[in-house]
């Protein structure tokens, strides 16, 4: 049997495995088997914890439940970060992923700052299938033309602004705009109302896990577009459905910090070979 921890960020839940110390095959259907909400442990991403090759306290590897492998989750990192924070006693932890580097810090209350690097909006970065001014662009779903940017947080984000968040066809138009020619890797895709200058509120379609909670890198890419385009300040709350994320876009070097809770729900153990089956 393998030991694991159910974790969540404002909602945005995880499958944690420890595999520091522990080697654990982890392939696609591995992954998708343990996210399973009827057959297996049910989450939205699996998380595992591995050893780090470039001087970080541990890399981060990230599946979400159709079972693919992807760059970064800024949710998984605040509770992983807590974990690592809990056992080190140390004041900051250093998380490798595929989507690059990031920070982490416990702070008042129980809370995780990550700073989450800076934002990259060139074309190819994203990235998007042909040129294009990631600022603000027109995307064709459906017939309908609808105005987005785009944006990447270690991994592809496509915010589009709305009248109404809690209104937006989110099932509807998500997987559409995920599965769009202009994303060749997919994407993210935010659906958000500039409340003030400083409150967002927000809703999510993640890519390979569909509507969630939360998304700490889309709350991200949310605030960094909004800013960008001038409809809010570089600090703002982001209200998703699971809860609400402090995200700051630094000037100083152009980092974003995103700050918020990690919780520990329960622990479990789970045979990985039946699972596989």
């Amino acid at each position: 049997m393998t030991a694991f921890l159910k974790m969540h960020g404002l909602g945005n839940d995880f499958a944690v495995f420890d595999a520091r110390k522990q080697a654990l095959a982890f392939d696609a259907a591995t992954a998708r088997a343990i996210a399973d909400r009827r057959h297996g442990v049910g989450c939205d991403q699996v998380i595992v914890i591995a050893p780090a090759a470039n001087g970080a306290d541990a890399a981060m590897r990230i599946y979400n439940s159709d079972g693919g492998e992807v760059e970064s989750c800024g949710n998984a990192a605040r509770c992983v970060a807590q974990l690592l924070i809990a056992e080190t006693g140390a004041d900051t932890i250093r998380l490798e992923t595929m989507g690059g580097p990031l920070v982490c810090s416990e702070g008042a209350d129980g809370l995780v700052t990550v700073d989450m690097g800076p934002p990259r909006f060139e074309w190819k970065d994203v990235p998007l299938s042909s040129a294009t001014d990631t600022n603000l662009f027109s995307l064709g779903v459906d017939g309908v033309s609808v105005e987005a940017s785009a944006v990447s947080v270690g991994n592809p984000h496509c915010v589009i602004f709305v009248g109404d968040a809690e209104a937006a066809p989110v099932a509807e138009v998500g997987p559409l705009i995920e599965h769009h020619p202009l994303f060749p890797e997919r994407t993210n895709v935010e659906f958000a109302t500039v409340q003030t200058r400083s409150r967002v509120r927000m809703r999510v379609w993640e890519r390979g896990a569909g509507i969630t909670q939360a998304c700490g890198t889309g709350a991200c890419a949310t605030a960094v577009a909004a800013a960008r385009r001038g409809l809010t300040d570089r600090i703002v709350d982001v209200v998703l459905d699971g809860g609400t994320l402090r995200i700051e876009w630094r000037e100083s070097d152009g980092h974003i910090l995103m700050t918020g809770p990690a919780t520990l729900a329960w622990r479990g153990e789970i045979d990985l070979a039946a699972a596989r089956r």
